[in-house]
């Protein structure tokens, strides 16, 4: 009797230990977002082959770079400037829409994709709240994919740089003239301002309604997606014959006029672009646009909670 009398406290005070432990916040969502980048490769690797594609791409019209640079001589400044930057800026422009379809596509499966395999029955029983799951899914377009292909667009505009650098240096012509008119280190604050503010927050809005549609859809996310924003523009045209909708929507994929000028004048050496870019900080549209989003993402959270598998 004494002997079960020592034991029953020992083992009861272990499981009310057990009960009471729980895992930090953060810890929980760095784990969910490590989970969906296992689940997605789709993520990391679409943008690489982008970027790998183009450059096998540029290093084939490497001759024609030197061809292009034999004739920028005769060339104004601001033209040699420009005829130089300009593959550097089609690798930025295809990287940007990598990410953005690859969000589009992760955004519209995220939670409509583990009810269809009914993998929600797993992570449902888990100590995991649907709000860590919805916004460890939205961290994914708005923070990881920015990042991602910032740290992508860099990397491969250092490997187009040193590759044209290696066929000049070939072919016995100066480097200096390509450095100084490319300048890309210039440039990179205010592409990383463009992915993280543009491409994150501006964007926001669309990554949380297919985020919604993902969680509340029972079959074809994507057309249910797409279908109120067409219906909407459809009848504002027909009976207003305007567009206003639909520029309002198409400005949310292209960051408006002020992600725009950040990158028109990214480069520039004047206070232009860090004007531009207090100026998209302090634009009504964003924080109405950042207001959507959590009002989207705190549906999408009680949704998920009463959803289960298809």
């Amino acid at each position: 009797m004494s002997t079960q009398s020592n034991v029953l406290p020992e083992s009861s005070s272990q499981a009310q230990r057990i009960t009471v432990a729980v895992f930090p916040a953060a810890r929980l969502m760095y784990w969910s977002v490590r989970r969906e980048l296992w689940e997605n490769r789709a993520i990391y690797v679409a943008p690489v082959a982008i970027a790998c594609l183009f450059l096998f791409g540029f290093s084939i019209s490497i001759l024609h770079l030197l061809v292009e640079m034999h004739a920028a001589p005769g060339l104004d400044a601001m033209q040699q400037r420009e005829l130089s930057r300009q593959p550097y800026e089609v690798a930025e422009d295809l990287i940007m829409g990598a990410a953005l379809i690859v969000g589009i596509f992760y955004s519209i499966d995220a939670l409509y994709g583990e009810r269809r395999d009914r993998g929600i029955l797993f992570w449902k029983s888990l100590p995991l709240s649907d709000l860590t799951t919805v916004v460890s899914k939205a961290c994914i377009p708005m923070v990881v994919l920015p990042l991602l292909a910032f740290a992508l667009a860099v990397l491969t505009q250092w490997m187009m740089l040193l590759i044209s650098s290696a066929a000049l240096l070939g072919s016995g012509l100066s480097v200096a003239p390509l450095w100084s008119r490319v300048a890309i280190s210039q440039r990179w604050p205010m592409l990383l301002f463009h992915f993280l503010c543009v491409h994150a927050l501006w964007q926001a809005p669309i990554y949380g309604w297919l985020l919604l549609v993902s969680g509340w859809a029972r079959r074809m996310p994507m057309l249910w997606a797409v279908s109120p924003p067409l219906t909407i523009g459809f009848v504002e045209k027909i009976a207003f014959n305007t567009t206003h909708f639909g520029a309002l929507i198409g400005s949310r994929f292209t960051g408006g006029s002020e992600g725009e000028a950040i990158m028109e004048h990214g480069s520039s050496i004047v206070p232009m672009p860090y004007l531009a870019s207090a100026h998209f900080l302090i634009n009504p549209g964003l924080w109405v646009g950042l207001a959507v989003t959590a009002a989207f993402l705190a549906i999408a959270v009680r949704v998920r909670r009463y959803r289960g598998p298809i």
